[in-house]
């Protein structure tokens, strides 16, 4: 499968971006590349052997493994490529220039088309995604969302020395946050949550959805919330309004697909 690229919503405005005002005064500078930077998400089963056919650089497990990301030539342009995949199979990210892009595209279809390979949209990612139980950026991930609401605080290094939020994070580490995010299970019928619906227990707001879909490897109706905490530790049964009408959803312990993530690091 391959989904169309996107980069993520930075702060910048008239050239000046989020954190300018940190810099030392010299020998560092912060450049905002969404634009000029594109690409695409391959990811599946085969997804390794199409890559491989568009580089002559070793992409084995050994050599490219999971999170990893290094330049590689590929076609007649330099890429970033990462691995990771928001599908949960194993898959990539790549970016080339933005002039680039047209050209990756091609190039993909032409290697890829003969294995299998199709065109996926944002809203197959979405359910892909939801079954691993993965958030993004601006609806699970934002700057209205802490480190330890969302789960991110494993990948804060508390000991690397002061920076800015450091006693905020820790202060919250040591006392526990007020929500965590989780993913439910909703009993829908023929509609899914899409996001900001309350969570409820009874006539008790308990939470809000942040973005929903109906997995259909699953063949669940699947959402991510943020919940208080004292419902995410003890889940019970809660309430979620879907167009409107109120249906029970349970809190899941592990994604349904690919709870491991063996297949991620296949």
């Amino acid at each position: 499968m391959i989904g169309s690229g996107w980069s993520a919503p930075t702060t910048c405005r008239n050239g000046i971006c989020a954190g300018s005002d940190h810099l030392p005064s010299s020998g560092v500078t912060i450049e905002n590349l969404s634009e000029s930077w594109l690409g695409f998400s391959l990811s599946g089963p085969r997804s390794r052997e199409i890559l491989a056919r568009l580089t002559r650089a070793d992409v084995s497990d050994a050599s490219l493994p999971f999170l990893g990301c290094r330049p590689l030539d590929i076609g007649l342009t330099q890429a970033v490529v990462a691995r990771l995949s928001l599908t949960g199979e194993l898959g990539y990210e790549i970016n080339v220039p933005a002039s680039q892009q047209r050209a990756l595209w091609d190039a993909l279809l032409e290697h890829g088309a003969p294995l299998g390979m199709k065109p996926i949209g944002m809203r197959a990612q979405d359910s892909l995604r939801l079954e691993k139980g993965y958030g993004v950026w601006s609806l699970e991930f934002a700057q209205s969302y802490t480190p330890a609401m969302s789960g991110l605080d494993r990948f804060i290094a508390f000991d690397k020395g002061e920076f800015i939020g450091r006693d905020a994070a820790l202060a919250e580490r040591a006392a526990g946050p007020s929500q965590r995010l989780v993913l439910l299970e909703i009993d829908a019928l023929d509609a899914d949550v899409t996001g900001f619906e309350p969570v409820s227990i009874g006539a008790q707001r308990v939470g809000f959805i942040t973005s929903g879909a109906y997995g259909h490897h699953v063949k669940q109706s699947l959402a991510l919330a943020y919940v208080d905490r004292s419902i995410a530790e003890k889940p019970v049964p809660l309430s979620v309004h879907v167009v409107g009408e109120p249906r029970t959803a349970r809190i899941l312990a592990e994604p349904p697909y690919d709870p491991k993530g063996l297949r991620l690091r296949g």
